[in-house]
């Protein structure tokens, strides 16, 4: 059973090279006692592409998990901001 959610969605964005990508992850149980890493990316406001990875342990893609979010952040992915913000 997973011990806490793990959920992510972190975006990039340089209007000079019309520049809007998303990227987003969860992890969450299978019905067969397995964990799933699912990742989405692609432009901001399209469906973007999907890909999944299943584990026999939470620790296994937590670390993958981890290591793509400090890829992301390398890259100038960011956390959404909010309406107020702007």
């Amino acid at each position: 059973m997973i011990a806490q959610p793990y959920k992510l969605y972190v975006e990039r964005t340089d209007t000079a090279k019309n520049l809007a990508r998303f990227y987003a992850m969860s992890i969450e149980p299978t019905l067969f006692g397995e964990v799933r890493l699912t990742r989405r990316w692609g432009r901001i406001g399209a469906r973007g592409q999907t890909m999944a990875h299943s584990f026999t342990r939470e620790e296994e893609a937590v670390g993958l998990f981890l290591d793509l979010l400090r890829q992301k952040r390398k890259r100038g992915y960011q956390p959404r901001r909010s309406a107020a913000q702007y």
